[in-house]
């Protein structure tokens, strides 16, 4: 299916050449090399095409002979690799919140990665999946966005803590010395996603960093930035119609066809090209809304339910059930709202 060309953030982008730098590996050169403009990483608006970014790690590797690359991540924390982000990481209520805005922000950063937060009994877990443009995406850049992670923890505690595990959808490599020095845990290779797990314990303790004003502040700042860079694209038109039109019961494609003034045809071939479904859209406007009703604890699952455009509410329970693995109930208390709606009998199913 044709899509939009996936970019990379010019501020991620600089951190990749500065964890290929800390190999010692002239990065000015591999540019020239590349044909890559070397002066777009101090524009922070920029942005570097993924395969670009395939590219770039194929060459770090065979000029350094190092297939482990990508851990140089972890030697390189700074929050503007974030962009505007990054201060809203600092400033969330602990690392789960932190985690979130990550995955909610995650094409400020780059294009070509899904995160996904998924809560468990008894852990946390991000599972990454970055996909390719032209080109498949290579192993480095799953290490790297990995490394970055567990770093990103030690760095933002300020404590050694080790996850309780890291999965690795490839093949274990020759020599995984380098994996167990960084990461410090048991190691999974050929799992069915790369994931890493952290205890709840220390993903919902309140970090030092931690203050409520200027959380909110950056989250707008986020927001906004996020406004600006998908407002050219029909996705973040569709979304915008979607919100409008959902309080009323599901939306047809016709019905948003016809609020953007074009064919039901033409929606779909312009969402086909940014790599898209109707479908699918209205699922993740539904995901990201569910989880923004949830939050104000004075409407009750059965409001969130019509709101969200469901005429039945138990296809909402089973569609949130899909999206976090949990029913709507507990994922409300899971948040620690002190007023959260009593759970229904088809939400504790």
């Amino acid at each position: 299916m044709p899509h939009a060309e996936r970019t990379t953030s010019s501020t991620w982008a600089q951190a990749i050449v500065d964890a290929l730098a800390s190999e010692g590996l002239d990065v000015p050169a591999l540019f020239a090399e590349l044909q890559l403009e070397y002066g777009l990483l101090v524009e922070p608006d920029a942005r570097i095409p993924q395969d670009s970014i395939t590219r770039l790690w194929h060459l770090a590797v065979k000029h350094s002979g190092n297939p482990a690359i990508g851990l140089n991540m972890a030697r390189v924390i700074r929050p503007a690799h974030f962009n505007v982000l990054g201060f809203a990481l600092m400033s969330s209520a602990n690392l789960r919140e932190g985690f979130a805005r990550i995955v909610r922000y995650q094409r400020l950063i780059g294009e070509a990665a899904d995160l996904n937060l998924q809560v468990r009994p008894n852990c946390y877990e991000l599972e990454v999946a970055i996909h390719g443009d032209a080109l498949p995406a290579p192993p480095q850049s799953h290490d790297a966005a990995l490394a970055y992670a567990v770093a990103f923890v030690r760095w933002m505690t300020g404590e050694p803590i080790r996850p309780l595990k890291v999965s690795f959808a490839c093949p274990a490599p020759v020599d995984v010395a380098a994996y167990s020095a960084l990461f410090e845990c048991p190691l999974e290779f050929d799992a069915p996603r790369y994931c890493l797990s952290y205890s709840r314990e220390v993903m919902e303790k309140p970090l030092a960093t931690a203050n409520a004003a200027l959380s909110q502040a950056h989250e707008r700042l986020a927001a906004e930035y996020l406004a600006r860079f998908e407002q050219s694209r029909v996705t973040h038109q569709v979304r915008q119609v979607l919100c409008r039109l959902l309080p009323q019961g599901e939306p047809k494609r016709q019905a948003v066809a016809d609020a953007l003034r074009m064919s039901t045809r033409t929606l779909q071939r312009r969402l086909q090209e940014e790599g898209k479904s109707f479908q699918q859209v209205l699922d993740e406007t539904r995901r990201e809304l569910s989880i923004q009703y949830l939050g104000q604890p004075q409407l009750t699952l059965l409001e969130i339910a019509y709101l969200l455009g469901f005429a039945d509410p138990s296809n909402f329970f089973r569609a949130f059930k899909r999206w976090f693995g949990m029913p709507p109930g507990q994922f409300r208390l899971s948040r620690g709202s002190s007023t959260a709606t009593p759970l229904t009998r088809e939400d504790s199913n």
